[in-house]
């Protein structure tokens, strides 16, 4: 059976060569005997997965030394509260309210102290994300800013690293986690979950800084405390060892096959310029962002008629274009193009989304 195109935005589509060498590692991983899924996370064997897999992803973000990587579970959305149960304790923290995700890491981080909304497209249904003279001060005194660098239910995604001031910059990075360079070494904190950009779901990755662990809160639960986990190299419980071997298979993917993260950026480009270049050739699609905030990860769109997008979600994943259907609390359709996606899925879509125009248009 052929496989067929996936615009999932998460667990979403994973690179071919990887998925073939995950194929054969589940058997067996080298000349070990064991299959990846198989070993433990104590052995050495594991020991040289998660230490190549973190030394790839360092030297992809340009980290410095203070920065360490961190595979933690609970999904990116765990990270909404135990950032700030570690870091605000009280304070104030800054957040750009930029999507559904944004919202929900705000609403969790006041339980810890007062949070600042330096910006808020949510009165406009997340339409668009800030230009840097819309973020609003805060004063002085915050601990962190925080944002979401790709919104996955609106479309949007900033395209320049917001000026956090005197405070902490930290980041969920979760759908466009190494889609393009940036210099890593900016942040003090950065999360994503895997199922997007990395792997299956199941393991987080977490940047936190070495220099900030002394002043996070000691009598947090020990899983809950970065300092704990940065001691215990990720391993204060058993790790997800699976997904940790895949994540460091895509940024082997990315440095050796795709020339790094300006490599993968121009196919990004590339993709998403073909999407919304069909959206706006007649004016049967409608995008649904505000196009100086168009994601590269998930290009969403509309034809303005709620039973016409169902019939052409419907009819796509009939013909093998599988998850086109917009997020539940949205409607309307989005193609995810992550790192991953194929330029033949790509075509496929185009070709299809000009067929059902010339059919319903």
């Amino acid at each position: 059976m052929a496989r067929i195109h996936n615009f999932s935005a998460g667990p979403a589509v994973l690179p071919e060569p990887v998925l073939r060498r995950t194929q054969a590692a589940l058997w067996e991983y080298g000349d070990s005997g064991l299959g990846i899924a198989e070993c433990s996370h104590r052995s050495a064997l594991f020991e040289g997965v998660i230490q190549a897999a973190r030394e790839r992803i360092t030297r992809l973000l340009h980290l410095d030394e203070d920065q360490v990587v961190l595979f933690l579970q609970g999904g990116a959305r765990s990270q909404f509260y135990m950032w700030p149960a570690n870091v605000l304790r009280g304070g104030r923290a800054v957040y750009l309210n930029t999507g559904r995700w944004a919202d929900l890491a705000a609403a969790d981080a006041a339980r810890y102290g007062t949070v600042h909304t330096a910006f808020s497209s949510k009165e406009a249904g997340w339409d668009r994300v800030p230009s840097p003279g819309e973020i609003s001060s805060a004063g002085d005194g915050a601990v962190y800013l925080h944002y979401t660098s790709n919104n996955t239910v609106a479309g949007t995604e900033f395209s320049q690293i917001p000026d956090a001031g005197g405070a902490i910059l930290a980041c969920d990075m979760s759908s466009n986690f190494l889609s393009r360079p940036i210099d890593g070494s900016r942040f003090g904190f950065v999360y994503a979950g895997a199922q997007k950009n990395l792997g299956p779901s199941g393991v987080t990755v977490v940047i936190v800084r070495r220099s900030l662990l002394p002043r996070m809160d000691p009598e947090l639960p020990a899983m809950l405390q970065y300092a704990k986990q940065v001691e215990r190299d990720s391993m204060l419980n058993t790790p997800c060892t699976f997904g940790i071997y895949v994540i460091g298979e895509v940024c082997r993917w990315l440095e050796e096959d795709m020339g790094g993260l300006r490599g993968i950026e121009s196919r990004n480009i590339k993709q998403s310029e073909r999407i919304y270049a069909e959206i706006d050739r007649t004016g049967f699609w409608k995008g649904k962002v505000a196009r100086s905030s168009r994601s590269r990860m998930n290009v969403t769109f509309s034809s303005g008629d709620a039973a016409l997008d169902t019939a052409f979600h419907t009819s796509a994943a009939a013909g093998g274009l599988s998850g086109l259907k917009g997020h539940s609390s949205v409607g309307g359709l989005r193609a995810s193009l992550y790192n991953a996606q194929t330029d033949e899925a790509v075509d496929a879509l185009v070709e299809f989304m000009r067929a059902f125009e010339q059919t319903h248009g």
